[in-house]
């Protein structure tokens, strides 16, 4: 489905990835972990080739993302989805005439069907009455569940996620990972996910890797991630109280 092969960028003189390869298959939820500044948000950039490897490729589908050009870049773009960071909802817009906005601009659908396919995606991410709000009447979960919205009104196959649970609280970050997981199960999607939420990761991930230093240094299951053995990986599971045995607990000396 995606594929990385031995992706070097460079940024402000450092390499921020640094030969960096691995695969994506189809319908799997993918998280990317690691400290800020190494380099998670840039690789999902690299996908919908808003960056370009200065050596390496991105593929989708066996084709070349990072030669794409024109018309079939544009072609290769309408199979993502993208949840920003903050939601990146337009202020001046309800609920509804965001999640709208893509069909809009980029379909020929007819006013109703899109009135009705934004219904339909209002509903599966728990806002089918809240479509008349403007972002600033809704609480953060619920500007990430609009974002999410917007994100796969167009039935994308693919969904990148910029941190999807940050600045959420514990209860409405869970709900955020139900979300996902449900997109996955219920609609096949494919989901690329940027987060410092180790708990998100381990709950969601079919795989978690983690980038240090421009380099992935670890690829694995849940269960093996949380027995590795290289001691960044420790560091970062110790660092959210997460331990080789999974009891996810504050030791208190």
């Amino acid at each position: 489905m995606i594929e990385f092969r031995n992706v070097t960028k460079m940024l402000g003189g450092r390499a921020v990835l640094d030969g960096v390869s691995f695969h994506v298959e189809q319908g799997e939820t993918f998280v990317i972990v690691g400290s800020s500044g190494v380099g998670k948000s840039v690789t999902l950039k690299h996908m919908v080739r808003l960056f370009r490897p200065d050596e390496g490729e991105v593929l989708v589908d066996g084709e070349s993302i990072s030669r794409a050009t024109g018309s079939r870049l544009e072609k290769m773009r309408e199979q993502f989805g993208y949840l920003f960071q903050g939601g990146a909802l337009l202020a001046w817009l309800t609920v509804a005439e965001n999640v709208a906005l893509p069909l809009r601009e980029k379909t020929a659908l007819s006013n109703d069907e899109i009135l009705k396919r934004v219904r339909e995606t209002l509903k599966l991410v728990g806002l089918e009455n809240d479509g008349h709000k403007h972002p600033s009447e809704i609480s953060g979960g619920m500007q990430k569940r609009a974002g999410l919205a917007r994100a796969i009104v167009r039935q994308a196959r693919i969904v990148l996620y910029d941190e999807p649970t940050s600045g959420l609280d514990p209860v409405t970050s869970r709900a955020i990972d139900a979300l996902i997981e449900g997109m996955r199960r219920e609609l096949g999607v494919t989901s690329v996910v940027v987060t410092h939420d180790l708990h998100s990761a381990l709950s969601i991930g079919a795989r978690i890797a983690m980038l240090h230093g421009g380099k992935m240094i670890e690829c694995a299951a849940p269960e093996d991630f949380v027995r590795s053995s290289r001691p960044e990986v420790r560091a970062f599971l110790e660092s959210q109280f997460i331990t080789k045995r999974g009891a996810w607990e504050r030791i208190i000396q």
